[in-house]
């Protein structure tokens, strides 16, 4: 099993242990050959965008003029496109736009200094979706040093953190998109049942799926205390 860095640069190592008949399991990023994995375990993240904009547009109610912002990650990465493409639409699904829209580079620090920015270039915010909760630590402590909270944030891949936040219900963040934590984990199964040539038992096929594609559900006050546990630290 591997999470690799860069899946495009394992491609040939991989599918060399493919050949060798050694089957892989792929988490997270994929191979650039359908050859070079027996499974692929996936995170969604186009479907994190369509999460945090459904969350949002519920929230928003029909108001054609409010004024959404974004705070994505590294714009050159697919992910980036991916989740600001999902945003897009589901946005554009009950007639709301991204109005403001930043680039951090996934820290801290970068959140930290774009937020900054996004808020003196937007005077007034009615919904915000940061990407990642690493960043979003900075994007928080932007917002406090700006001393807005006009605006509620949905938060990006489901940080302990950033769920505290939610829980404490004196937080400009109401909500995070879950980008499990679990892959490597499921990942892991997925091989042990390889090995042991076993299939899924829910599924009526006999064999392990090809790709397995995990959900980003949206946790609120509602179902923190669910998910809390299996949260990671930023």
């Amino acid at each position: 099993m591997v999470l690799p860095f860069d899946g495009a640069a394992l491609t040939e190592v991989a599918t060399e242990a493919m050949e060798a008949g050694i089957p892989v399991v792929n988490v997270d990023r994929e191979f650039s050959s359908p050859f070079a994995a027996r499974t692929t375990v996936l995170g969604d993240n186009y479907g994190m965008g369509v999460s945090a904009g459904q969350y949002i547009c519920e929230q928003l109610g029909g108001q054609s003029d409010a004024v959404v912002a974004e705070i994505a990650g590294i714009d050159s990465l697919p992910l980036t496109q991916d989740r600001s493409a999902g945003f897009a639409d589901a946005l554009g699904d009950c007639g709301l736009e991204v109005s403001n829209r930043v680039a951090a580079d996934f820290t801290v620090a970068g959140g930290e200094a774009t937020t900054a920015n996004l808020l003196q270039a937007a005077p007034e915010i009615d919904a915000i979706w940061n990407h990642d909760d690493d960043q979003g630590v900075g994007v928080l402590a932007a917002i406090e040093n700006a001393g807005r909270s006009e605006f509620f944030m949905v938060g990006g891949a489901g940080s302990a953190n950033m769920m505290r936040e939610i829980q404490s219900g004196d937080s400009v963040v109401e909500a995070t998109v879950v980008y499990p934590s679990t892959q490597a984990a499921d990942g892991v199964r997925l091989a042990r049942l390889l090995a042991q040539n076993k299939g899924m038992s829910d599924l009526v096929q006999f064999e392990v799926p090809r790709e397995v594609q995990l959900f980003a559900p949206v946790v609120t006050s509602e179902n923190v205390e669910q998910y809390l546990p299996m949260a990671f630290e930023s």
